[in-house]
Formats: structure tokens, C-alpha cells, sequence
């Protein structure tokens, strides 16, 4: 059974990595295994080497917590592979109702990391501040048109893999900045194993590096840490507003059109501006799914405790 919660856990982040400016750290974070995850991944390092040769290739694997890291790693894998091509027309069909279920999520998330939080002191509310001014700040750039290479994928995985494990910032974001994210998803989606085998690597190696990093300050300022982990996923809820109006358009890769830069309305003024429903009803639903689905994974954390 915590096995198949951990695999769940994975496709549920898998998923969220798919969408720009969703976390997949955020799940990992709402649903209990952020901590479990960095320090697994810390252990990997050369001491294994020594482990391996002095009790065996067994121990290693259990010393790196091998089995949680194998069944959530599956998950998310099998996520991205099998959920790409849906999300992505979801997202173009059906935009309103799928950004307001992930504007829930985040917002209740934040709500959800304030609570492990356990004071309130001057630097972490400056630090709070400054995570959303971050956060803000990166989702208002607009995407460079970084040319699809080898090397600039695997640099691009390095990069984007430390924004999937943080909470907040998202590794799919990441790469539709450098103009990467086309390319990428349409890799996975035509399963071209050349690119897949460099993002994976250029992941693992942005992975082991940043997972040290970022263990280190949760273990040693961690009340810190988190408001400005948390800073950053409230400065992302700009760019998953459900109601946008695109100003500028941009090619891709493909030579199709897409969105550059995009202005958030309210809904009555989509409606004006558009002349398309802006789908409050369903919005509002989708929206509370997001929060009701965080809230049962908090209640159920609270329940194994």
C-alpha cells in the first residue's frame, strides 16, 4: 500500500511537471515526501562507493532509500509519458477550467506550508515577501528562443529540474522560457529516446547537485526556508490566472503560433474583450477541487501521524 500511495504520489507530480507554471515540488510537498525525497537523493554521493564495496550492492540501494525513489521516479514517469498529450489539449481546449483547478491547489498550498511554519518573525516575512517578488518577477519574463541542441537540452534539464523540486517555481515554466518546452514535451510525446536520454541526464545531474543544496537549508533554517518556498508559489498565481488575454504571439519550433505575452483580465472583462464565456461556474468548480483535493491529502497525512 505505500508503495502504490508513493507511485500515486509520483503521477501526481509527474502531471503537475507537465503543466508551465505548476510545481511538481508542490505535490511533493502537500503530500508529505519533499523532505524524504531530497534526502534520499542527498544520500547519493561517493560514499555509496564505499558501501557498495564493504556490504554490498543491497545496502547501498537501501541506503539511498532505493525503493521509494525507484516507485516514485515510476510514477512520475509514467505520468509525464501517458498524460502529456492530454494535458496538453486540455490546455488548449479547455484552458479555464484546467488553470483554475491548479490556481486552487496552489492557493490552498500556501496555506497548507504557512501552517508548518512556527513563528513569526521580521525575516521571515521579509523573506516571505521577497520569495513572491521572485516568483513574480520570473513569470513577467518573456521566453528567449534557445535553439534546441544537445548540450542546450541537457543544460536546460539542469535548470529545470531544480525549479521542479522546489515548491512553487516550475520546471516546465523553466523551459518555456528558454524556449525549450516545445521541443521537449513534443520529444516525449514522439518518444525520440536521443533528446529523452539527455534531459534525463542533464535531470540527474541538476537533481544530485541541487538536492544537497536545498536539503541543507530546510535542515538548518527551515521556518525560513519554507516562507520563501512559499513566497514563490504565491508569486506564481499570476501566470496560472485563468482568464488572460494574449497581447503578442510568438512561433514555435513548429512554426505554429502560440501565446508570448498574455495580460490577466477578470472575468466579466474576458467576456468583453473575447466575446467567449468565461466559464465562472465551472471555473469556481474546478477551482475547489484544487482545494478540496489538498485539503484530503492533508487530512489523510494527519490521520497516519
Amino acid at each position: 500500500m505505500n508503495y502504490l500511495l508513493t507511485y500515486l504520489k509520483g503521477m501526481a507530480m509527474g502531471a503537475a511537471d507537465v503543466v508551465p507554471g505548476v510545481s511538481g515540488g508542490t505535490i511533493a510537498f502537500i503530500t508529505g515526501i519533499l523532505d524524504t525525497l531530497l534526502e534520499s537523493v542527498r544520500r547519493i554521493n561517493p560514499k555509496l562507493i564505499s558501501i557498495v564495496r564493504q556490504q554490498g550492492v543491497k545496502a547501498a540501494f537501501e541506503y539511498i532509500n532505493g525503493a521509494f525513489l525507484v516507485t516514485l521516479f515510476a510514477g512520475i514517469l509514467t505520468s509525464i509519458f501517458s498524460l502529456a498529450k492530454l494535458i496538453t489539449w486540455l490546455l488548449a481546449n479547455h484552458p479555464i477550467p484546467i488553470w483554475s483547478f491548479f490556481f486552487g491547489l496552489i492557493l490552498i498550498s500556501v496555506v497548507h506550508m504557512l501552517k508548518q511554519v512556527k513563528g513569526v518573525s521580521l525575516i521571515n516575512v521579509v523573506l516571505f515577501f521577497v520569495g513572491v517578488a521572485v516568483a513574480w518577477g520570473i513569470t513577467m519574463l518573456n521566453p528567449i528562443a534557445m535553439e534546441a541542441t544537445y548540450l542546450n537540452i541537457f543544460i536546460g534539464a539542469c535548470i529545470a529540474i531544480c525549479a521542479m523540486v522546489l515548491p512553487g517555481i516550475s520546471g516546465s515554466f523553466i523551459l518555456l522560457l528558454l524556449g525549450l518546452y516545445t521541443s521537449i514535451l513534443g520529444s516525449v510525446k514522439s518518444f525520440d529516446l536521443t533528446v529523452i536520454a539527455i534531459f534525463a541526464s542533464g535531470a540527474v545531474v541538476g537533481l544530485l547537485s541541487f538536492s544537497h543544496l536545498l536539503s541543507l537549508l530546510l535542515r538548518k533554517f527551515h521556518d525560513a526556508t519554507l516562507v520563501f518556498l512559499t513566497g514563490l508559489m504565491l508569486g506564481t498565481l499570476g501566470k496560472i490566472w485563468p482568464w488572460k488575454q494574449t497581447l503578442s504571439w510568438r512561433t514555435n519550433s513548429k512554426g505554429e503560433q502560440v501565446p508570448l505575452v498574455e495580460q490577466n483580465l477578470t472575468p466579466a472583462g474576458f467576456e468583453q474583450v473575447t466575446g467567449e464565456s468565461a466559464q465562472l461556474g465551472l471555473a469556481v468548480a474546478a477551482m475547489l477541487v484544487g482545494i478540496l483535493l489538498v485539503w484530503g491529502m492533508e487530512r489523510f497525512a494527519a490521520s497516519k501521524d
